[in-house]
């Protein structure tokens, strides 16, 4: 059996008198893409601003490979290796493509503050690195002929990528992705399932999920865990959730597909 990478357990938070999560327990095993899927408001994207850091739960833990990131800071879980995405893409507009990718890497380079000034010996060979970093992660995220464009020039679905790719550059243990198929057409979409896969095969990254089409979640997903109303109501393959009453229940008391999803 695959080693369990992300492990949350009893994640709670109460917004005044909303309970936006109550006692939700999940995991996501290495090597896997897990799904996180739920009808909205259920409390899908609250999961992943606690996992970063940018919520504090009112109850629960988290523990990425046993360490628990309960009281760590977004940038230090960035660094122990969580990653993610968001809903509405978030770039630097006027950066290039390549500098986008870079900029994530910031933190992985430790040469002294003169060498950066003077463009020092330390300087030189960690941009040497970081280039080479960027120009594997354009290349698989078929991005290559674009790294000099600004980030503004590119199309909504290579901006998509772009985020991904950025997200990668930090080397994370586990990849979150916010519906990352959001507004692109179908052959987009097939390309980023195909993408979604090499990225965890090549790089051997974990990745969870959210997503709002059912037929990426349906065909990517190793493992499902389905949200409503704060708690996980249903959780395994495809198979079983697409046939789960309470799912079904859940979303609007209708089919499982992209049309209540």
């Amino acid at each position: 059996m695959r080693p369990v990478v992300l492990h949350v357990e009893d994640l709670t938070i109460h917004f005044g008198g909303i309970h936006a999560l109550e006692g939700s327990s999940f995991y996501v095993k290495e090597g896997q893409i897990t799904g996180l899927i739920g009808p909205n408001g259920a409390g899908k994207t609250t999961v992943f601003n606690l996992l970063t850091g940018v919520y504090t739960p009112d109850r629960g833990d988290i523990y990425l490979e046993n360490k628990s990131l309960l009281r760590k800071k977004t940038y230090q879980r960035c660094r122990m290796g969580v990653a993610r995405t968001f809903q509405n893409i978030r770039l630097f507009k006027d950066l290039t493509v390549a500098d986008n990718i870079k900029a994530a890497m910031s933190h992985q380079f430790k040469y002294p503050l003169l060498s950066g000034i003077i463009r020092g010996r330390g300087y030189r060979r960690d941009e040497r690195t970081a280039a080479e970093r960027a120009d594997q992660l354009l290349e698989l995220t078929g991005l290559s002929g674009s790294a000099e464009l600004m980030a503004s020039q590119l199309p909504y679905g290579q901006q998509r990528k772009l985020e991904i790719a950025r997200a990668l550059a930090s080397q994370p243990k586990i990849l979150l992705l916010d519906e990352p198929a959001a507004g692109m057409n179908p052959a987009e979409t097939e390309d980023l399932k195909d993408m979604i896969r090499m990225i965890r095969d090549k790089l051997s990254v974990s990745v969870l999920l959210i997503e709002h089409d059912m037929n990426v979640v349906m065909d990517l997903c190793e493992y499902i865990f389905v949200l409503d109303y704060g708690r996980i109501i249903s959780r395994g393959t495809s198979d079983k959730i697409q046939n789960d009453p309470k799912v079904i229940e859940a979303y609007l008391g209708g089919e499982l597909n992209g049309d209540y999803a």
